[in-house]
Parts: C-alpha cells; sequence; structure tokens
C-alpha cells in the first residue's frame, strides 16, 4: 500500500459504514454551532469556494431530486462533484462523489486489480466503455474547511493513480503490490 492511502484509511471505514438515508426522510439541519469555522460542509457552494480558493472555477448546478451537481474546470482536471441526500433547497448533503472522465480502455480484470489495490479511489467503465476515477466522501456538519482541503488533497491523489493506472494498467499493477 502507498503510504498516502494508508492515512486514507479512516474515511474507507467510515463510507464502509455508513447507511444509505431513508427515501423521503429529510436531512436535519445541523446547529449553526456544529459548522465548524462557519463553513458548511454540507453545502454545495461552500466546496465551491473552496475549490475556487484553490484556483480552480466551480459551478453549482441543478441536480435531480436530492442531489446537485457541482462543474469544475482546473489546469490539472475537469471533473463533476455530485452531491447526494440533499434536501429541498439544496443544501445539507449527505454525501459526495468526484468523478472524472479518464483515458484509455484497460480490461474488467485491470479495473478490479486497481479497485483491490486503492483505499479511496475507485474506477469503473461506464456503459459506453469510458473510464471514471471516483473519490467519495460522507459530509459531516463538524468538518471544516481544513477538512475539505484534505479531501481534495485525497482526490488529486486519486487523480494521479487513476491517470498512472489508465496510461499503463499492466505496469501500474506490478508495482502497486
Amino acid at each position: 500500500m502507498k503510504p498516502a492511502a494508508a492515512l486514507l484509511i479512516p474515511a474507507a471505514v467510515l463510507c464502509i459504514a455508513a447507511a444509505p438515508a431513508k427515501k423521503g426522510a429529510k436531512a436535519a439541519k445541523p446547529p449553526a454551532a456544529a459548522t465548524a469555522a462557519g463553513f458548511d460542509s454540507q453545502n454545495p457552494q461552500g466546496w465551491a469556494e473552496v475549490l475556487t480558493a484553490a484556483g480552480a472555477k466551480a459551478a453549482v448546478g441543478h441536480g435531480e431530486g436530492d442531489s446537485v451537481l457541482l462543474a469544475v474546470t482546473s489546469t490539472a482536471a475537469n471533473f463533476s462533484v455530485q452531491f447526494a441526500g440533499c434536501d429541498e433547497h439544496g443544501r445539507h448533503c449527505r454525501a459526495a462523489l468526484f468523478d472524472s472522465l479518464g483515458e484509455g480502455l484497460p480490461t474488467l480484470a485491470q479495473v478490479n486489480g486497481f479497485n483491490q489495490t486503492s483505499v479511496n479511489c475507485r474506477i469503473y467503465a461506464d456503459k459506453a466503455g469510458k473510464a471514471h476515477v471516483l473519490y467519495s466522501v460522507l459530509l459531516m456538519p463538524s468538518d471544516g474547511r481544513e477538512a475539505a482541503r484534505t479531501h481534495l488533497a485525497a482526490w488529486q491523489g486519486c487523480l494521479v493513480d487513476g491517470r498512472d493506472f489508465l496510461r499503463d494498467p499492466v505496469a501500474y499493477l506490478a508495482n502497486a503490490a
């Protein structure tokens, strides 16, 4: 396991332990004191501000049902963030899924090999056979701006690992053990 990946194990454990929200259940609004330093980790607009501060351009779009989509462009990558479990105002979201379209067409066995070597990053092939690099996070009202920056750093690591894998799956997997 890569040293940086070891730091992400606690986040993976939280993701595995989480249960999906019941249909029709309303997300409780966190008390103002619960948000860390005025940053609301469950509001897509707060994430857009963090991304903008990091040099990216982020636009909050409309999603369907309880989701909100954030489109992000930067010099490093273009990607989307889908916020899920949001209230009717597109806030108090419970989770976020970072998604970037990758280049290359690894085999299913190679994709499975990558997914078995990564703690938080995943790759899947969509219906058109295009590879996507993914990272997901549970959004906690108590998470502050620094937690968001940590998740963005982990996402950047996923992008790098995903690109390395998609460029040469055989070499990546040979070195991933």
